[in-house]
């Protein structure tokens, strides 16, 4: 099987062959002979064959990607996960566009969305991005993925010491913040403010400027309503949060089981449990351990009436998904940031006598072959897997 970038389906291309893996070829676009009607002019042009990574998809009407994307999910857990393909919950599957709080274009052109970047200088000093799959540094003049504050900072006409990384950070609240190798740039702080509305209201953060954060300047909102809705919670409820990084989530799942409620939230990451603590000042009903997963999970004996994760982009695991599903929640949320890990997770737990009810996916990053998707998990009656 041969993976052809900056092709679209059903184009006929010539193809130049760059690297090679024990069961797949990898090869590069040279000439499109044939091309599909989803082919529209890139909007990141620098990101086409032989240029930088991360904008692989430029070349593909908005709507086109989506429908792969949503191709890519369904088949992934089919293959992986072991699912019908008539299963209930995927039926009505689709990817949906996230707009850009403030910036209408967007929806247009899928671009102006990141509100985190990261570069590199060159050994001239100039800012740029990694050729896909090398060290070279190309350099760059316009990042279009970027949201439009970006150009509140000139980052490209001003030289920077070879090698280092530059980070772009633009909070929801507050300036645009640089940081060289870690350190703010002149005035730049280390934490910056976040607020997220919501329809189940406003929820206020603070963040280590070089922490995580969803990238997308509309995905903690999106994220937050999703889960909330799939959590489906009552006041009084325990939940218990894994991966809880810098507390998204915590606030709401607060907000949402009232002050007779728990919550307990596990991250591992220091920087992200420093967060967490500060977010959750204010919140008795929040219980933070800055722990392993797998290490808490090994001596968690309550039983939380919900469970929800956000694992790293590996996934959670098949035995972190069989100690949840030992707890017997009613109901395990999953935000997943790559379909394969899903798969592999959603088909540990079935295994462990839970079927997925739902699945949503959200479309956090326009032009990249990433999707984001929230999957609801139930324990299937007895003797059904």
């Amino acid at each position: 099987m041969v993976f052809v970038r900056h092709a679209v389906p059903g184009e006929a291309v010539l193809g130049r062959i760059t690297h090679r893996t024990r069961r797949y070829w990898h090869a590069e676009t040279v000439q499109v002979l044939e091309p599909s009607p989803d082919r529209v002019p890139s909007v990141w042009p620098e990101a086409g064959p032989g240029g930088v990574g991360g904008g692989e998809l430029a070349h593909v009407a908005l709507s086109a990607q989506r429908d792969w994307k949503r191709t890519v999910v369904l088949d992934t857990l089919r293959r992986i996960g072991h699912l019908d393909a008539v299963h209930p919950a995927l039926e009505n599957f689709a990817v949906q566009h996230v707009p850009v709080p403030g910036n209408p274009s967007h929806d247009a052109d899928g671009t102006g969305y990141r509100t985190r970047v990261a570069l590199m200088a060159d050994g001239e000093g100039n800012l740029g991005m990694h050729r896909y799959r090398s060290t070279e540094v190309v350099p760059l003049q316009q990042l279009p993925l970027a949201h439009p504050r970006l150009n509140e900072v000139d980052i490209f006409t001003r030289r920077w010491s070879p090698g280092a990384r530059i980070q772009v950070v633009i909070p929801s609240v507050g300036d645009t913040v640089l940081l060289q190798d870690g350190t703010p740039v002149g005035e730049g702080r280390t934490r910056v403010r976040e607020t997220v509305r919501t329809t189940a209201g406003r929820f206020d953060y603070r963040v280590s400027a070089g922490g995580f954060w969803q990238a997308h300047a509309g995905a903690p909102a999106a994220l937050i309503e999703a889960v909330i809705d799939a959590a489906e919670l009552a006041p009084g409820q325990r939940v218990l949060e894994l991966y809880s990084g810098a507390g998204l989530m915590t606030s709401p799942l607060a907000h949402a089981v009232g002050p007779d409620g728990q919550v307990d939230a596990v991250e591992g990451d220091a920087r992200g449990a420093r967060d967490a603590r500060r977010n959750a000042h204010g919140l008795p009903q929040v219980r933070l351990h800055h722990e392993d997963v797998r290490t808490y999970l090994t001596g968690a004996t309550h039983r939380p009436h919900v469970v929800v994760l956000d694992p790293p982009r590996v996934g959670a695991g098949t035995q972190v998904m069989h100690t949840i599903s030992a707890m017997e929640p009613e109901r395990i949320v999953y935000v997943a940031c790559d379909p394969a890990a899903m798969a592999r997770d959603i088909a540990a737990a079935r295994g462990a006598g839970y079927e997925l009810r739902s699945l949503r996916g959200f479309d956090l990053f326009p032009h990249t072959h990433h999707v984001e998707c929230v999957a609801v998990l139930e324990r299937a009656p007895s003797g059904v897997e």
